[in-house]
Parts: C-alpha cells; sequence; structure tokens
C-alpha cells in the first residue's frame, strides 16, 4: 500500500488517514493471523505424542496412589 502526504496536510491527519487506511485493507489482521499458525503435523507423530501423554498420565495417578510426589 502506498499513501502520499498531502501538500499542507500534517503529519497528525497523516498518521491518522494512514492508520485507516490499514485497518480497512485488512492487511494488519492478515498478519496477526498468520504470525502463529502451526505446520499440521504427521498422523504418526500425534500418535507418539497420544501415547506419550497417556503414558505419563498413568504414571503420575500411579504415584498418587502410593503417596510419591511429583
Amino acid at each position: 500500500m502506498e499513501l502520499k502526504r498531502r501538500e499542507g496536510e500534517s503529519v497528525g491527519s497523516f498518521l491518522h488517514r494512514f492508520t485507516k487506511k490499514v485497518r480497512q485493507s485488512g492487511i494488519l489482521v492478515e498478519a496477526k493471523k498468520r504470525r502463529f499458525q502451526r505446520r499440521k503435523s504427521s498422523k504418526l507423530k500425534k500418535r507418539l505424542s497420544a501415547l506419550y501423554r497417556s503414558r505419563k498420565r498413568k504414571e503420575v495417578e500411579k504415584a498418587k496412589k502410593f503417596g510419591i510426589p511429583g
């Protein structure tokens, strides 16, 4: 996007006009959406992660049962 300052226009009004244009264009919203987008992980990776979580959960439950902290 390109915006030029009009003749005799103050910096404040130019800045206001610029921010209004940026808001209307939706550039900022799109950039914020894409900022933290992750790549899709493979099925194998998801499966291994789920197995790891369930194994850890069982370990924690067992530790609680025996009164072991952590």
